[in-house]
């Protein structure tokens, strides 16, 4: 068991009223930079996503990430 898991508690969506389980945490301000129109409360550094705001993050910086890889 992970040091950050807390037992009992599941994390839910940073995103204001929507209230789905958690499915990845990601850096807080990228996640305000990329996505400027949903509501992210004051969650500190890192930010919680349900799978269908992971899914509208990741289709945002789709192209930057393919710039990252090609730079390899």
């Amino acid at each position: 068991m992970a040091g950050d898991e807390k037992p009992g508690k599941p994390e839910v969506c940073a995103v204001g009223g929507c209230g789905q389980p958690a499915v990845r945490s990601l850096s807080a301000k990228k996640v305000k930079q990329v996505l400027p129109d949903l509501k992210i409360g004051d969650v500190g550094r890192r930010a919680h996503l349900c799978r269908d705001h992971y899914k509208a993050f990741r289709k945002k910086t789709k192209e930057e990430r393919e710039l990252d890889r090609a730079a390899w």
